[in-house]
């Protein structure tokens, strides 16, 4: 593998960044991140891989989720509250349904820029550049938000570390102590889901009045009173990605200072451009999206660039087909891994391949769909051997309708309700919940036949 450089993407192949037309103003903002701290620290990541590698044999499940695209103007402390609450909860309950710990990685803190399908958008005759996130451009639809503007790198950083600034302390400083697991709750909440919430977070309190009663007074020790969790987001505007590369002191390798785990799109993950060519320089836990055009050929060499060493944890495979499709992929792909010996983490996104047009004209993601794409990932790995060991959403923690279907069954003429998504459709707080239930059945499934097969 030739000796790695973090500018040597630039002489690669690049799809679905933006072309800056004001050069010096580029140069200028890239030289000022550069001299920014990084976001995250090269400790974190490696813990962050040692959890993947429990996952990747099965004795930990990632549940990673958040924001289709981060917004400027949408940015709030309850905002980040909300959708932390929703992914405690959804953490909480597959641990508690399924028997496992689960490592939580949020869409948050730097998931600014968006792939689009076309380059261009067209609206009542007027074609303009596609809105590709705010980190590069403006929603307005007017010819001067969608120029790309390199100064939205350096909102981009504020905001990503007031995110994480407010996420470690939740995370730390006894909000996400489980003794508060009532209080996780989100007012607006409704559907079966909560109910059920409701009566697990009773059984959890009356276990743990029982051992305080008992006297067992470790179990208000630091391993309830806090959770790690990590960030993540889609490493698309490289230029940025690049500023924010440091050299770790301890190891004297490169890692990405913008997130703890970054993961590279269906769009962007030719074996020979630029993204891929950026992520196998990092040490940093790299996400590869698979879809349906993914060939074992190409997967076999991504593997190999992206984790030429095959370490546990370093690399997880985010599939994502649509369902009905995921049978006629992820056998073979899975094939391809096992020929390779290759060490990955098999992750469900049952988003991105079930987003439709309503009859209203809004883009949205039938709840039931996104349900059966998770089912058919779990079967397949269960017929095949092999672990399922993750699910990653497109969620938030605001009373949105965007997503149709679910016990709350949100029609296609409630869409126009609660909009609020600048790109794709997010599953709100009730589906959310709704959907990490079906997942601990499924996860709780899987462990009956384990222990059938092991007796």
């Amino acid at each position: 593998m030739n000796e790695w450089v973090k500018s040597a993407w630039r002489n690669k192949p690049r799809v679905q960044m933006p072309v800056y037309t004001d050069e010096a103003a580029l140069n200028s903002v890239e030289t000022q991140l550069a001299k920014y701290p990084p976001l995250v620290f090269a400790g974190e990541t490696r813990t962050l891989k040692s959890e993947l590698a429990k996952v990747a044999s099965g004795d930990a499940f990632l549940l990673q989720g958040g924001d289709c695209a981060e917004s400027f103007s949408a940015f709030s402390a309850d905002g980040i509250r909300d959708t932390f609450k929703v992914m405690l909860q959804m953490a909480m309950v597959l641990t508690y349904g399924a028997k496992v710990p689960v490592v939580k990685v949020g869409r948050m803190a730097g998931q600014f820029a968006k792939p689009r399908s076309t380059p261009t958008e067209t609206v009542g005759g007027v074609e303009l550049p596609s809105y590709r996130g705010d980190i590069i451009n403006g929603f307005d639809f007017n010819p001067a938000s969608r120029v790309p503007d390199p100064q939205r790198m350096l909102q981009a950083y504020t905001q990503a570390a007031a995110t994480l600034n407010l996420l470690r302390a939740f995370s730390t400083g006894g909000y996400a102590d489980v003794h508060q697991v009532h209080s996780w709750t989100l007012g607006f909440a409704r559907g079966q889901g909560i109910e059920k919430y409701r009566e697990m977070a009773d059984h959890i309190s009356d276990a743990l009045d029982f051992m305080r009663a008992a006297g067992v007074d470790s179990f208000r020790a630091h391993t309830l009173q806090t959770v790690d969790f990590y960030t993540s987001h889609e490493s698309l505007l490289l230029e940025y990605e690049e500023a924010l590369c440091r050299i770790d002191s301890t190891s004297g390798k490169p890692v990405a200072g913008s997130g703890h785990m970054i993961w590279i799109g269906d769009r962007t993950r030719q074996p020979d451009g630029a993204h891929v060519e950026f992520a196998r320089g990092v040490q940093n836990p790299i996400g590869l999206k698979c879809g349906p055009t993914t060939t074992a050929d190409d997967l076999k060499v991504l593997m190999a660039k992206l984790n030429p060493e095959n370490e546990a944890g370093r690399l997880t495979l985010i599939a994502r087909f649509g369902a009905g499709s995921v049978g006629d992929h992820l056998p073979r792909l899975i094939k391809t891994v096992q020929e390779e010996g290759a060490n990955v983490v098999w992750t469900c996104d049952a988003m991105h391949g079930n987003t439709i047009k309503s009859a209203s004209g809004y883009k949205t993601r039938p709840f039931e769909s996104v349900l059966r794409e998770v089912q058919e990932f779990f079967a397949i790995h269960n017929a095949e051997g092999t672990v399922p060991g993750g699910v990653h959403f497109e969620m938030t923690g605001a009373d949105v309708t965007e997503c149709t279907g679910g016990v709350r069954a949100v029609k296609d003429e409630d869409l126009s309700d609660r909009y609020h998504t600048a790109c794709d459709p997010r599953l709100n707080a009730s589906q959310s919940l709704e959907l990490a239930f079906l997942v601990a059945e499924e996860l709780r499934a899987r462990s009956k036949v384990g222990v059938a097969k092991a007796s």
